[in-house]
């Protein structure tokens, strides 16, 4: 159990883009781990059914475009004082648009580099003020193996933002707040619904629930910097960093 939470209160874990893929799953297993739950997205559809889902927790939703800076600062100051408390704030919401630079899509890439990057800024100036006044909290990244070297093609700007995630955690981290703990998560093929259209036949894809609860399990232990699933992504990052780009290009 996070410190600081009361034997009378249960931990409150916010997450956002909790309404598909990952960040949906991992707010079933962290409710399944005694957590009460601050879900946000854009599809308050889907946030309302996963809430009836989980009738023994206490279960928050509001709906949420994580480009609306604005918003972004309000909802989560709503659900600090709904709660009275935010323990752990999981940066989560993403896009996997993308093309190749410079063929005439840069909409799909600016649409990525806003949601990923500029999205994750926003949310990580939010929870950081809720944290400051609290005293304490757990910042979650969700970065991606992708982030380690530059990638080629469609996955151009979505590497680069989540770079980009990967070196907001670390600055803040480097700034050791106190009582602040400050994780980033880089997952592996996680099959979710931003890659529902990869084939079976990537390698080492795992289904949702086995990718989320390596996941989970490393944001529980409050890991500083995590690959995931373990096997075979930290070799596998290991490689990444050293090898030339050319052999990297054809391992990812």
């Amino acid at each position: 159990m996070p410190y600081g939470v009361g034997m009378d209160q249960r931990p409150v874990v916010l997450i956002t883009g909790a309404s598909a893929g990952l960040g949906e799953e991992m707010a079933r297993q962290f409710a399944a781990l005694g957590y009460d739950l601050a879900l946000c997205a854009r599809r308050i559809d889907r946030l309302e059914k996963l809430r009836d889902e989980l009738p023994d927790r206490r279960v928050l939703v509001k709906r949420l475009d994580v480009t609306d800076d604005d918003a972004v600062f309000a909802v989560f100051q709503q659900f600090a004082d709904e709660f009275g408390q935010i323990d752990r704030v999981v940066v989560n919401a993403g896009l996997g648009k993308g093309a190749p630079l410079g063929t005439g899509r840069f909409d799909a890439n600016r649409a990525t580099a806003m949601v990923n990057f500029v999205g994750a800024l926003t949310q990580t100036e939010a929870a950081l003020q809720i944290f400051r006044a609290q005293g304490r909290g757990h910042l979650v990244m969700i970065s991606s193996m992708s982030a380690l070297r530059g990638m080629r093609k469609s996955m151009t700007t979505y590497a680069a933002t989540k770079a980009g995630v990967a070196a907001i955690a670390e600055g803040v981290r480097s700034e050791r707040i106190p009582g602040v703990d400050v994780s980033v998560v880089y997952p592996g093929y996680i099959r979710s619904e931003m890659n529902e259209h990869v084939t079976q036949k990537t390698k080492f894809i795992v289904e949702t629930p086995v990718g989320v609860r390596a996941m989970v399990k490393a944001i529980e232990k409050r890991r500083v910097k995590a690959y995931v699933p373990a096997w075979p992504w930290v070799p596998i990052g290991v490689a990444m960093r050293l090898l030339p780009l050319s052999i990297v290009r054809k391992m990812v």
